[in-house]
């Protein structure tokens, strides 16, 4: 497998970027291709023991800023960057999947126009891989934000790909399906709600109805579908309440010098708290509805996330997702919700 990664990508690049590279393509034995300044990602190479890795690079002068104002159109701005040059490469057949950290609006826009739509897929979908309560089996949220306007098929195609990629990636048998809403029984929701529902119950999937927010966090599903704007508060408020928490708990056991010798005693359990709450463990999130397996790592990833994202994205190619994405695009488009409910 090739795994092609935008090694200027992130608010860390190139240094955590090539770091985690060095890493996968030693842990994984495959070959990683580093897209972005020749220059800058030798430097970087030269800081780690690389004998016997395939690491080749492929030169790009340009860099996409993280806080790109115009993301939608920086693919035809920006030919040299590295997101650019390195999302043509994978759809010229130069690796099997990729792995990008950079400005989330322009890896979506940049992969949607240059590698094109999965026929039959009609929005792209990007899915977050969200931590719960059980440490071995997170949840897929599907959309996160790449289309806030979503119609009932557009979930049914993303359930499907959800599925399909807990099933390849993470090993989930029949993953049990979740539509998001504002209650549990089939009548609450809003109108994409209550016509989606329908298509899902009667796609063949592991459909377990609806979920509210408060079962995300328990792990009550495998993967939940809702519109990217709801997908998007969803997670935002989550990282949120997560850093609050944290910062709270952080500044009570260091209020005085009880709270602190308490601390210390805590401070294994607190460590692995926070392991099974890194998104550096579970390896970014995947772009649905493409031409190619793109990976989208989180913009502050380090060494480690972005190891991680590179295993998700060969495991991804090396269980044949792409080819699975597509048969769902052929499928047959679903009957209308007034069809489906008489």
């Amino acid at each position: 497998m090739k795994i092609i990664l935008d090694a200027m990508g992130g608010d860390n690049a190139p240094l955590e970027t090539v770091a985690g590279a060095v890493l996968a393509a030693r842990e994984f034995g495959i070959e990683v291709v580093l897209v972005g300044r020749e220059a800058a990602i030798k430097a970087e190479l030269a800081k780690h023991d690389t004998a016997g890795l395939r690491l080749p690079i492929v030169d790009a002068p340009d860099v996409i800023p993280m806080d790109e104002h115009q993301p939608s159109t920086v693919w035809k701005r920006m030919k040299n960057a590295s997101l650019v040059v390195a999302l043509n490469l994978l759809r010229d057949g130069g690796g099997d999947a990729l792995v990008s950290a950079g400005n989330t609006g322009a890896v979506v826009a940049s992969a949607l126009f240059i590698l094109k739509r999965v026929p039959g897929i009609e929005r792209p979908c990007l899915a977050t891989i969200f931590p719960t309560r059980n440490a071995k089996r997170p949840m897929l949220i599907a959309d996160a934000g790449a289309t806030p306007d979503a119609k009932p098929h557009y979930l049914l195609q993303w359930a499907r790909m959800g599925s399909v990629y807990m099933q390849n990636v993470f090993g989930m048998q029949a993953p049990r399906v979740g539509l998001l809403s504002n209650g549990e029984e089939e009548v609450k929701g809003n109108a994409l709600v209550q016509e989606s529902f329908p298509l899902l119950q009667g796609a063949g999937l592991n459909f377990i109805g609806n979920v509210e927010g408060k079962d995300i966090p328990t792990g009550a599903v495998d993967v939940v579908v809702t519109d990217g704007f709801t997908g998007n508060v969803v997670i935002k408020l989550a990282e949120g309440l997560g850093s609050m928490i944290l910062g709270l708990l952080r500044e009570e056991l260091t209020a005085n010098l009880f709270s602190k010798l308490l601390a210390a005693g805590l401070q294994p359990a607190f460590k692995r708290v926070r392991k099974r709450m890194d998104y550096a463990e579970y390896g970014g999130a995947p772009l649905f509805g493409v031409q190619g397996l793109v990976i989208k790592a989180h913009g502050r990833s380090n060494a480690r996330a972005i190891r991680s994202a590179i295993r998700v994205a060969n495991q991804a190619a090396e269980r044949g997702t792409l080819a699975a994405f597509q048969q769902i695009g052929a499928a047959p488009a679903p009957a209308a919700a007034s069809e489906v409910t008489g």
